[in-house]
């Protein structure tokens, strides 16, 4: 089965989180509490929380053989669309989970990046945020296929499967470097603008989503700046 491998603030997915915890490390009350938050800022609904205290995280399932059937069971049970690791993985660790699972994987960083795509609203932003995905995949892209530089187009590889890879890379490449031409050049009229503003102070409100940035600036200024919770 080929899952679809869309952003979660698309609709409100069904979310599992899973963490691995090494051995020695002190848990808080609420050890995927931030996980949380962040799934929820992506439009996630979470309905399962998993933990596992082991040595070092599975190199092939993230988590141990048995907690992956807890994984299994708890996904089943609570209807899950997605599953979200506390960690980054590799491209072969993803794919075997979501093989064990049936469904989406994502890791920390995936969801990092999604969460930065749903508030971004300048075009420079937008860009940063792609640029930032397409750097995070291509690597990844490249791990899925090893086999096919190893073998060198041997009996069997050379279809028009290693064709795509080759071509994915150049595009996924060509892109990246597309939108870094981008970024240079709005930076560049953004020096020219800081430049002619000199005299004039600049402060930043930077904190988590729902953490009050609203309220404050609206608190100092008087600003009329739309207040919502974003938790709903």
């Amino acid at each position: 089965m080929e899952l679809k491998r869309t952003d979660l603030s698309l609709r409100r997915e069904r979310v599992v989180l899973v963490r691995v915890v090494r051995d020695g490390t002190r848990l808080g009350v609420a050890p995927l509490g931030e996980l949380a938050r962040l799934a929820r800022t992506a439009r996630a609904h979470v309905v399962g929380e998993i933990v596992q205290r082991c040595a070092a995280p599975d190199p092939t399932y993230y988590v141990g053989r048995g907690k992956l059937r807890e994984v299994q069971e708890v996904c089943r049970a609570t209807d899950a669309d997605a599953v979200i690791c506390d960690d980054d993985l590799s491209a072969s660790q993803v794919r075997k989970l979501e093989d064990a699972l049936g469904l989406k994987v994502l890791d920390r960083s995936e969801l990092i990046l999604d969460v930065f795509a749903t508030r971004a609203q300048t075009r420079q932003a937008k860009l940063q945020v792609e640029l930032a995905q397409l750097e995070y995949a291509l690597p990844r892209l490249m791990r899925m296929w090893t086999h096919l530089s190893r073998v060198e187009g041997g009996i069997g590889m050379r279809g028009p499967g290693e064709r795509q890879l080759e071509t994915d890379r150049r595009l996924v490449r060509r892109r990246i470097q597309d939108l870094k031409r981008q970024l240079a050049r709005i930076e560049r009229r953004r020096e020219q603008v800081v430049r002619a503003r000199e005299d004039v102070t600049t402060v930043a409100l930077v904190d988590y989503t729902n953490a009050g940035k609203s309220t404050l600036l609206n608190a100092l200024t008087g600003a009329r700046t739309l207040v919502e919770d974003k938790d709903r």
